[in-house]
């Protein structure tokens, strides 16, 4: 065979491979992505046809009622403004004391910094239900019980975010910040000044796990949350489906609402996620 031909195989080899995997790919996003758009297409049908058997793909008639009565009749709108406040306020906290202490435990020299540091990695394999009973105790003892404070007080420092911003932060040159402090310039100034801006890339992925994270919780906001008035999403919809159990396409609809802020965020930040992840992985 001349090289010709064989350039001319292996280049068909290589397209073949391409359109496999690519293949492959889009079939694993349709079988992902399937449930989600049956619920959204559940979401529109009339009351009782999601029902049937079997269960329909798309509405026979579009329409809105299951939403309008989920915020009418339902108050989601209310606990729709709860959840948006609570993750609003850890996402936006978690991000100022992650950073910092990522930070610290990268760049600052202080002692037992190390071990701090193990003894912090230590507590990931801690089941978090272990920890909320004297968690709960700690938040009635300061008065935060059935208030947000109690949600968003323990979030707002995690191991995970304070890891990863560590990682990232030990790849900021050490010159840099001696730089600025022969320069006068003081701790503060140096991170909000220096370091923050070169942690964009972190700092959107840090954003994105937090925000999820505090928008789906489900379990301690449960516990601590005790007027129905104060409920988050998740806490509703689950109180929701008790009174509406056979009422598939209003609480299909709920899940809508629930899915699409975090949706949208991470549409949003999509590029800046990735970039975080990657240089976050192999940096320091």
């Amino acid at each position: 065979m001349s090289r010709t031909a064989s350039s001319v195989h292996e280049v068909g080899a290589s397209r073949g491979s391409a359109w496999a995997v690519n293949g492959a790919l889009g079939l694993l996003a349709i079988v992902a992505l399937a449930p989600l758009a049956w619920m959204l297409s559940v979401s529109f049908m009339p009351t009782g046809e999601a029902s049937g058997f079997p269960p329909p793909l798309l509405p026979s008639a579009l329409t809105f009622d299951n939403y309008r009565q989920l915020f009418a009749r339902a108050g989601m709108g209310r606990y729709f403004v709860n959840s948006l406040v609570v993750s609003g306020a850890i996402t936006l906290g978690a991000l100022l004391v992650n950073t910092m202490a990522g930070y610290a435990f990268a760049k600052l020299r202080f002692r037992g910094r190390e071990r701090l540091f193990q003894i912090l990695l230590g507590a990931l394999v801690i089941p978090a239900q272990v920890a909320m009973l004297p968690l709960f105790l700690m938040m009635k003892g300061m008065g935060l019980v059935n208030s947000f404070g109690a949600v968003i007080i323990p979030a707002l420092a995690t191991v995970f975010g304070i890891f990863l911003v560590r990682q990232y932060a030990r790849s900021i040159p050490d010159e840099l910040l001696e730089a600025a402090r022969i320069d006068g310039a003081g701790e503060l100034r140096i991170f909000f000044q220096i370091v923050l801006p070169m942690l964009k890339p972190v700092l959107v992925t840090l954003t994105i796990f937090t925000f999820m994270a505090a928008w789906n919780d489900f379990m301690w906001p449960l516990i601590v949350l005790t007027d129905q008035s104060n409920y988050t999403l998740p806490v509703a919809i689950a109180a929701l489906s008790r009174e509406h159990i056979q009422d598939v396409e209003m609480m299909m609809a709920s899940a809508v609402v629930t899915v699409i802020p975090v949706l949208l965020l991470f549409i949003a930040l999509q590029r800046y996620y990735i970039q975080g992840l990657l240089l976050g992985s192999v940096k320091g």
